[in-house]
């Protein structure tokens, strides 16, 4: 299998990719990550994702493939980030608590051969159970919200939180599965079992 650039520092998708056995090297894409103005949350994680490929490829110019993804959490059309500090990251569990929420999973896959680039997303409908002060000060403890989309890692502690997942649960983990295995197919990654 050709090596593929995991254009992330993300230590959940470098776990997936573990998980798939893909060979893999991480090069973090060092953008400017700000949602664009004037598109929607949809197109702006697609956007991001696509930005973060091209951004590793013009200093990998050799490399045949390279990948990179956006997650973004999203309430009533407002992206929720990564928190700036525990007191943004209350703020976003408070906004959360017992509401549904959208998760989009956008990305994007860079061929080097090709100079092509394969864009999609996956979302998510989340529903966060309602949640105590004591419970939101109990899981901000933890430090898991860091560094997180929404403040909270589906494949960790944040699981307490949530009542229910309708669409990708690795999605919303940071790489829907099922997707970036179509993707790496349709691309004419040659992926075991894939051909």
């Amino acid at each position: 299998m050709d090596p593929i650039i995991l254009a992330s520092g993300s230590p959940r998708r470098q776990d997936f990719f573990r998980l798939m056995g893909l060979p893999f090297t991480c090069i973090p894409a060092m953008i400017d990550e700000t949602p664009p103005a004037g598109l929607s949350p949809l197109q702006a994680a697609e956007e991001l994702a696509r930005r973060k490929a091209l951004a590793v490829a013009e200093r990998s110019p050799s490399s045949p493939w390279i990948f990179a993804a956006d997650t973004m959490v999203v309430l009533e059309n407002e992206i929720f980030g990564k928190p700036a500090d525990r007191d943004d990251a209350r703020r976003m569990l408070e906004r959360l608590a017992g509401r549904r929420h959208e998760v989009i999973t956008a990305m994007a896959l860079y061929n080097g051969r090709q100079k092509t680039v394969d864009s999609r997303s996956k979302t998510s409908e989340v529903a966060f159970a309602p949640l105590t002060g004591a419970e939101i000060e109990w899981y901000l403890d933890s430090g898991e919200w860091e560094g997180a989309a929404g403040a909270y890692r589906l494949q960790g502690l944040g699981a307490c939180l949530i009542e229910a997942v309708n669409g990708s649960p690795s999605g919303v983990a940071g790489l829907p599965l099922y997707d970036f295995y179509a993707m790496l197919k349709d691309s004419g990654y040659l992926y075991p079992h894939g051909a």
